[in-house]
């Protein structure tokens, strides 16, 4: 990675890139209302973008309970992946969990994406069980992986 990259909080003005971020990364993407939504009505959320060159190109959403962090989505446009962006993505949203004092971060997975299985093991993740039918789109499975993140 040597271009210059930002990670930071995600503002209203951003929705419209991270949508089309959203709509490439997944079958069954969210609504653009819906990330509006979490930026304003939801105590709990706290967005991440990150930013190559002035453009977004990934981010990743964290809701905070308590103590308790779980990973909402988390992705990186497809051309930019495999450059270590979404790790230094999930670095980042892992750094600010531990800022907001949780103790534990979980996320869910397809059983079938063992690239981003590969990362987050790679960051401490530990399988946790299956969520049955998890995908609305085809009923595939999640893996539900989790890390403490004072031990991580």
């Amino acid at each position: 990675m040597n271009t210059q990259m930002v990670i930071r909080d995600m503002k209203s003005n951003d929705v419209d890139q991270v949508y089309e971020i959203e709509k490439r990364s997944f079958s069954s993407p969210w609504k653009k209302e819906s990330f509006y939504h979490e930026l304003h009505h939801n105590m709990y959320a706290h967005y991440l973008v990150l930013e190559v060159e002035e453009q977004i190109i990934g981010y990743c959403g964290i809701w905070i309970v308590l103590d308790d962090a779980q990973i909402t989505n988390i992705a990186v446009l497809p051309e930019y992946r495999g450059r270590r962006y979404g790790e230094e993505l999930l670095k980042a949203a892992m750094k600010l969990c531990l800022m907001k004092k949780a103790a534990q971060l979980s996320l869910e997975v397809r059983v079938s994406n063992h690239i981003a299985q590969s990362l987050y093991r790679k960051l401490g993740f530990q399988p946790g069980g299956i969520r049955k039918n998890y995908y609305t789109d085809n009923g595939e499975d999640a893996l539900l992986m989790w890390v403490r993140l004072n031990e991580s």
